[in-house]
């Protein structure tokens, strides 16, 4: 496939890249793209050099599939123009998301309703889709009613110049601030900017992607997210209240056969998920499994993921994987041969 990555030199962007040399995604051209200011630099994509070019050299190019991470605008603004000229584009921004024309996805869970149609896919917030893979398989056994979630978000999930703040002031080093605090030893209950209701557009994001994905209106999420100081991974403290019953052992055997989470759940022990174990893995951790003893059929939980993996970059590269695998996009490479 030729391929375009938009957004190549930003954080996600660069995990984009290691993890489809990791999954050795099929890929005949490789185009990297970036905003006007980084056109000119070189990456590195196994052991090969590629320069970057700018987004309408790219259009020109008319790539297979083409996976964004260059924020809102630029996908609102550049995603129609690649999927006239007949690209799939798979986007990370929250541009699409809630378009009642675009597909909102999560492979593991909705995969199927992709088509060859689909010319523009909206790839979840990284919080929703590690509570999504959660949420699902218990939604199907238990039907959900109300879920509560608590978010402790990395300061990657904000950027580059987050995390140079954190190091900054780890450092007590000045610099320039992404926040309007500090992050080093504080909490910031502010992800994304306030809205009018008085959450932020992530709380708000939390609420409605997740009715989408699982194509359910009948169950409601509240949120507050929670911005903290650790490098990478972002985890959620869950509330669920189910229709019906449910035994904890079954819930936990349950989820230990769902596809892409990982139980870790023995307080005797001490195993319980952490940023630090989920750093670099694709997997959606789960643990602290347990009754909620104020109030009947409820469950709580705690919920870690590595935000750049699996919350953007690796389920971005799942989705294209499935369009690949399915025949859903077309293969230049294989028309030329």
């Amino acid at each position: 496939m030729k391929v375009a990555v938009v957004g190549a030199t930003g954080m996600v962007g660069e995990v984009m890249l290691q993890v489809l040399a990791e999954r050795d995604f099929p890929i005949s051209e490789l185009l990297l793209v970036a905003s006007e200011r980084s056109v000119g630099k070189t990456l590195e994509y196994k052991g090969e050099k590629h320069t970057v070019i700018g987004l309408a050299d790219a259009v020109a190019a008319q790539p297979d599939i083409a996976i964004f991470s260059a924020g809102g605008d630029t996908s609102l603004e550049w995603a129609p123009k690649f999927a006239e000229v007949g690209t799939t584009v798979i986007d990370n921004s929250s541009a699409w998301r809630m378009d009642p024309t675009k597909k909102l996805v999560v492979p593991e869970i909705n995969a199927s309703e992709l088509t060859a149609e689909d010319k523009i896919i909206a790839n979840p917030n990284c919080s929703t889709i590690q509570l999504v893979m959660v949420l699902d398989p218990l939604h199907k056994k238990y039907g959900m009613k109300r879920v509560v979630v608590s978010t402790y978000q990395s300061v990657s999930g904000t950027g580059l110049k987050a995390v140079q703040q954190m190091e900054n002031e780890a450092a007590g080093i000045e610099g320039d601030m992404a926040y309007p605090y500090p992050i080093n030893r504080n909490a910031l209950p502010h992800c994304d900017v306030f809205l009018e209701n008085g959450y932020t557009k992530e709380e708000m994001k939390l609420a409605r992607e997740p009715q989408k994905i699982l194509d359910d209106r009948t169950f409601s999420v509240t949120a507050t997210a929670v911005r903290i100081p650790t490098a990478g991974g972002h985890s959620e403290s869950v509330n669920i209240e189910f229709l019906n019953d449910f035994e904890l052992a079954e819930v936990r055997q349950l989820l230990s056969e769902t596809p892409g989470v990982v139980v870790q759940d023995n307080t005797d022990t001490n195993t319980y998920p952490m940023p630090m174990f989920a750093h670099g893995k694709d997997d959606v951790f789960v643990g602290r499994i347990r009754r909620d003893e104020t109030q009947p059929n409820t469950l709580n939980m705690w919920i870690v993921a590595d935000n750049l993996r699996k919350g953007a970059a690796t389920n971005a590269v799942q989705i294209a994987e499935y369009l690949v695998e399915n025949n859903l996009v077309s293969n230049t490479s294989e028309a030329v041969s």
